[in-house]
């Protein structure tokens, strides 16, 4: 058969046509990657809160450092950045689009630069309500929200005479304890109440 096809050009065109076809499909992969190459990066936005804990004692003034790096997009202008507060009463809002939102404030505002990556929160005299745990909330152009790991902050209040500090929590944490000591001494002192009153008992029949 390979006689005859060597004498028939129409079949030479066929293979010919087969090798078109294949060049032709590799001409046609680049149209369909190009669009792929022409979006823009997504981006790689890493927001750092450092330290994790922070104390302070009432009165003092406190910075929460919050860092942003992106080695893909070094301006950082674009950038929305937030800041919230999370406590026992829930979540409350204090900075949104790099200002703050809180009615007749002067004690809380970023204190960075956000074009060199620093979005950090200052709180003046800070006071007991204060105590929380401050998330960086930041809102990329593309709508993507990157958020850090928070830092929780301790005031530190001075009690009694002798200006021992106690931070606000430990407080309650040690009179929960205390609580819980004097309910484990009833529990185990119980049954010897019993006996004891047994005792007495029989000792007042005889």
């Amino acid at each position: 058969s390979a006689v005859l096809f060597s004498f028939f050009p129409g079949t030479d065109v066929g293979v010919t046509g087969g090798g078109a076809n294949k060049e032709n499909a590799a001409a046609v992969t680049p149209v369909t990657t190009q669009p792929l190459l022409l979006t823009p990066e997504p981006w790689n936005l890493l927001v750092t809160q450092t330290p994790a804990k922070e104390k302070a004692k009432e009165g003092e003034t406190v910075v929460l450092n919050c860092h942003l790096n992106s080695p893909q997009h070094p301006s950082l202008t674009d950038l929305m950045v937030k800041w919230y507060k999370e406590d026992e009463k829930g979540q409350m809002d204090l900075l949104e689009k790099n200002v703050t939102i809180l009615p007749n404030n002067s004690r809380i505002f970023m204190s960075g630069d956000l074009s060199q990556g620093d979005v950090s929160l200052i709180i003046l005299n800070v006071t007991t309500s204060d105590h929380g745990i401050y998330f960086c909330e930041v809102t990329l152009p593309d709508g993507k929200v990157v958020t850090g790991d928070g830092t929780k902050l301790r005031i530190r209040r001075a009690l009694g005479l002798f200006g021992i500090e106690e931070s606000i929590g430990t407080i309650i944490g040690v009179v929960a304890a205390g609580i819980g000591g004097i309910v484990v001494l009833i529990v185990v002192l119980t049954p010897q109440l019993r006996k004891c009153l047994l005792c007495v008992r029989q000792e007042s029949r005889q």
